[in-house]
C-alpha cells in the first residue's frame, strides 16, 4: 500500500475517533481537559454545470469536514477531510459515484514560539496568493475557481512552515516561509505533479492589502523541470465595492518564460433585493502544454446567510478546465 494511502486512511481514523470524543456528553465536572479544546465544523456545496460543449450535470461538489483543536497551551491543531463529488447525475449515467474521491486537504499542528513567530508542521495550503488559501466554496465569491490559481503551482504541500505579523505603524506586515519535505505519493488524474517545492509571501498594507509570492518547484511533465515562480495579488476596497487581483508568472531554469496567468474579479452590491451581489471577472492563462486561454464571467450572487451563499454565473471566452468549465454554473454553498 502506498505510503501517502497508509498516511490517509490513519489521518482518517484519527479525525473520527476525535469527532467522536469532540460531540461525547460534558463531563460532570467543570474541569477542562485536553480533549475540550476540540471543534468540529465544515461546509459543503451542491451545483448544477451546463457547460457549453458537453452535457449538463448536477452534483453535491463536496463535503468537507474541518476539526479543530486549541487551548490555553502554545500549540494548536487543523484537520480537513474532504469527500469530493461523493453524489453525481448526467443523462449517461443518471446517479453515480465515479468521480467521488477522499482527499485529506489539510492535517497540521501549530506551534506559538513568540508574539511574531509561529511554526508550522504536516500537510497545509501554500500561501500563495488569496484565493487558494480561502477557497473553501462558502468565503468565495464563485462556483469557477480562476484557471491561474490551480495551474501554475502547487496549491499544498507537506512540509514545514513559519509564519507571523509583524507590527508597523498602522498595519502589520504578514510574513510566512514554508519548505516541502515529504512529495505526495498519490495524485488524482487532473492533478498536476509538483514537487520539491519552497517559497515565501510577504502581505501589507490596510486599506490596500497587497502580497508578494516568491516560490521554487519542479514540476513533472517529460522531464522534471525547475521553476521560479513571481506573484502579485491585491484586495480593496471602493466604497461598498470589492476588488481582488492576482497576477503570476514561471520562468525556468533558463530564465525562459514558462506560463503566467492573472485575473481581475469585483464583487459590487446590487439595488434588486438584500445582500445580493454582481460579480464580474476576466482572466487570462498560458502554459507552455496548455496553450493561451482567455476567460469572463458574469454573475450574480446572494448571501443569504453570513454562512450560506447562492451563486448563479455565465462563462465564456476560450479553452476549459475542470474547476471551470466554460457555461451555466448555479451553486449553493453552507459553512456549518
Amino acid at each position: 500500500m502506498p505510503l501517502i494511502n497508509k498516511f490517509r486512511i490513519s489521518s482518517v481514523a484519527v479525525l473520527l475517533l476525535l469527532c467522536k470524543v469532540a460531540y461525547a456528553e460534558e463531563p460532570p465536572t467543570p474541569q477542562k481537559g485536553v480533549m475540550d479544546g476540540f471543534r468540529l465544523g465544515g461546509y459543503t456545496s451542491a451545483g448544477i454545470t451546463v457547460p457549453r460543449e458537453s452535457e449538463a450535470s448536477a452534483a453535491i461538489n463536496e463535503i468537507s469536514l474541518i476539526l479543530t483543536w486549541e487551548n490555553e497551551s502554545r500549540f494548536k491543531f487543523f484537520g480537513e477531510l474532504e469527500l469530493e463529488k461523493p453524489l453525481t447525475w448526467d443523462d449517461d449515467n443518471k446517479f453515480h459515484s465515479k468521480q467521488s474521491n477522499i482527499d485529506l486537504e489539510r492535517f497540521y499542528l501549530d506551534y506559538n514560539l513568540s508574539d511574531n513567530i509561529n511554526l508550522r508542521g504536516g500537510r497545509f495550503l501554500t500561501p500563495t496568493g488569496r484565493w487558494n488559501q480561502l477557497h473553501a466554496s462558502p468565503l468565495v465569491w464563485t462556483s469557477s475557481r480562476p484557471i491561474a490559481t490551480s495551474r501554475l503551482f502547487p496549491t499544498a504541500i507537506n512540509g514545514i512552515m513559519t509564519f507571523g505579523a509583524i507590527p508597523l505603524n498602522t498595519s502589520a506586515l504578514e510574513y510566512s516561509v514554508f519548505i516541502e519535505t515529504l512529495k505526495d505519493q498519490d495524485l488524482n488524474s487532473d492533478e498536476l505533479n509538483f514537487k520539491n517545492t519552497k517559497g515565501a509571501r510577504i502581505a501589507f498594507g490596510q486599506q490596500a492589502n497587497i502580497g508578494v509570492n516568491l516560490m521554487s518547484f519542479e514540476e513533472k511533465n517529460t522531464t522534471s523541470t525547475r521553476y521560479h515562480m513571481l506573484g502579485l495579488d491585491f484586495l480593496t476596497h471602493y466604497h461598498d465595492i470589492e476588488i481582488l487581483g492576482e497576477a503570476f508568472q514561471r520562468w525556468d531554469a533558463h530564465n525562459n518564460s514558462s506560463g503566467y496567468g492573472a485575473y481581475l474579479q469585483t464583487a459590487i452590491p446590487l439595488p434588486i433585493g438584500t445582500n445580493w451581489y454582481g460579480i464580474t471577472r476576466v482572466e487570462t492563462y498560458q502554459r507552455p502544454d496548455e496553450g493561451h486561454q482567455q476567460r469572463w464571467l458574469l454573475g450574480a450572487t446572494w448571501r443569504v446567510k453570513p454562512t450560506q451563499l447562492l451563486k448563479l454565473e455565465f462563462t465564456g471566452g476560450s479553452g476549459d478546465q475542470p474547476e471551470s468549465p466554460r457555461g451555466f454554473l448555479a451553486s449553493f454553498a453552507v459553512l456549518f
